[in-house]
């Protein structure tokens, strides 16, 4: 049935598809024996809690960043039975993002190029819906994603990741710093060793003053040489990082099968789905043995299947993050994973 679904929808902008597909299923959640009919047919029956980070997962398979912005479809998406959102990017101030068009589908390729922006309502907003969602009995794992306003200079990009870590620190279960999107203008150079230092240890000193701090991750890009993920890997070491996400969105277009003016004159983003799972798995694997497998990791990056996953957990992986999968795979690909593990 998706598939045909899928056909359909393609045929729309990608991102008012987004929009209307999820508020569709919002409507469907709201009545409760529809949501009923929707979980016992979407979620896996044959998971394993995994105990990661100190947190209780109920499931290895989560939704990455950048779907549930700001987390508008958190019961939704626990209906369709992943372990854990990842609610984000929230920057500081509301952005509207980059100009639109700004969300691609390469259908030959199984991938999406994104130049969204981190356009999301703000922390405060969101911490006001994640309050009430908390007042649920939920056993859905929250992260929250955090980045900076695209108006503040990378100086003091500290201070914006400050006010989401304070803000959201009640309501999420653990954190992720996000300085790896390529789309907000000079966010990648903050991944250089001094920057992150300054960003991650200043988290990590407001962290430990809490009564029970929270796992404090951080999400790399794929495109990193050696040498910098060896310095990520050295600074994670050296202030106790509890983890990294590898990784996000690649810049390169390499390989791709869709024609070359095509995705020329789609232009400037991030590439996700099938062509950078080879590269994630890579920068994974690099990790986990470069630290003697030290430091956790959350796997993403071109997962569609349970191959994929298997692929991940052999690399190094803990927990895996699906995004563009979701996409192609459609609502019952957490389900489709756990039949093929």
């Amino acid at each position: 049935m998706y598939p045909l679904i899928r056909s359909i929808f393609f045929r729309f902008s990608p991102e008012g598809v987004h929009y209307f597909s999820m508020n569709s299923f919002k409507t469907l959640c709201s009545i409760p024996f529809v949501r009923s009919i929707i979980r016992s047919s979407f979620a896996p029956s044959n998971t394993q809690p995994k105990e990661f980070l100190g947190l209780r997962f109920k499931n290895i398979v989560g939704l990455a960043a950048g779907f549930d912005k700001n987390a508008l479809y958190l019961k939704e998406l626990e209906a369709m039975g992943f372990g854990f959102v990842e609610i984000g990017t929230v920057t500081p101030k509301p952005q509207a993002g980059n100009d639109k068009p700004r969300l691609f589908r390469l259908p030959k390729d199984k991938a999406i190029i994104n130049r969204m922006g981190f356009n999301n309502e703000g922390v405060e907003v969101v911490a006001k819906r994640l309050q009430q969602w908390k007042t649920r009995k939920s056993d859905l794992i929250i992260g929250g994603n955090i980045g900076k306003n695209k108006v503040t200079p990378n100086e003091d990009a500290w201070k914006d990741y400050e006010i989401c870590f304070n803000a959201l620190f009640d309501y999420v279960d653990y954190f992720v710093v996000n300085v790896s999107s390529p789309n907000t203008p000079g966010l990648r150079e903050l991944q250089e060793k001094d920057s992150l230092r300054k960003i991650l240890s200043h988290l990590q000193t407001i962290n430990r003053q809490k009564a029970q701090p929270k796992p404090l991750l951080l999400k790399i890009a794929p495109d990193l040489t050696p040498s910098q993920i060896d310095d990520v890997i050295d600074l994670a070491i050296e202030i106790n990082l509890d983890g990294l996400v590898a990784t996000n969105t690649t810049i390169s277009r390499e390989g791709l099968v869709t024609d070359k003016a095509e995705v020329e004159a789609i232009g400037m983003g991030g590439l996700s789905g099938k062509p950078v799972q080879e590269r994630s798995t890579e920068v994974l694997q690099y990790i986990h043995q470069k630290s003697g497998g030290k430091i956790p990791v959350i796997a993403s990056g071109g997962i569609f299947t349970g191959a994929d996953v298997e692929e991940k957990l052999q690399a190094g992986a803990s927990l895996v993050q699906v995004w563009t999968g979701f996409i192609y795979e459609g609502p019952t690909i957490v389900k489709k994973i756990y039949k093929d593990l």
